[in-house]
């Protein structure tokens, strides 16, 4: 072989690499955009959260069965991605266009409802109105979950520990909101 004949060889050994790395990419940015999707609320939550939670929710009265603080970031972290493949599935499975629509819109509103509950309970320090909301994501967590399962039943059943999540949560809030309604919002 050449010189000529090896450079024709590594080129198109490069062009068939550089189109195996495409496809393969182009197969996994659904994936990946799903699952990051969710996790760009939860990021601008953390900076919301990692002042509060020294300053102003450590003075409030919690129940004492409440999860340790350092539990809440890896606990998102894994409900994040799980909630992001879910709807990867039901979009792999029901399309834009098809029969996922309304759950994909059911999904996003109910990532509003997530991403809005941290700059209301530790932004605003809007107990009483962290409690409304909350009860609403928990609603449309299951309305979601619901829609889900017609669709692709693996997507529905990992919703299922965020809807256990938010139903702990849920309480939580409760519980904060009536053992501090004498402090000032």
């Amino acid at each position: 072989m050449n010189e000529r004949q090896h450079i024709h060889l590594a080129m198109c050994v490069y062009l068939l690499r550089f189109r195996s790395l495409n496809e393969t990419m182009e197969k996994y940015w659904p994936i990946a955009g799903a699952i990051a999707l969710p996790h760009i609320g939860g990021i601008a939550a953390a900076f919301i959260t990692r002042k509060e939670v020294k300053t102003w929710y450590e003075t409030l009265k919690r129940p004492t069965w409440r999860p340790p603080n350092w539990v809440f970031a890896p606990m998102w972290t894994s409900l994040y991605t799980g909630m992001g493949y879910a709807s990867y599935l039901v979009w792999k499975e029901g399309g834009f266009d098809g029969p996922a629509k309304m759950p994909l819109m059911i999904y996003g509103a109910n990532l509003v409802l997530n991403w809005m509950w941290t700059p209301i309970f530790f932004g605003a320090h809007k107990k009483g109105c962290a409690l409304v909301e909350i009860l609403a994501l928990w609603g449309t967590i299951g309305l979601c979950t619901y829609s889900f399962y017609p669709i692709s039943k693996t997507a529905a059943y990992i919703m299922l520990p965020y809807w256990a999540w938010v139903s702990l949560a849920s309480a939580l809030t409760y519980c904060i909101w009536r053992d501090n309604k004498d402090k000032k919002e």
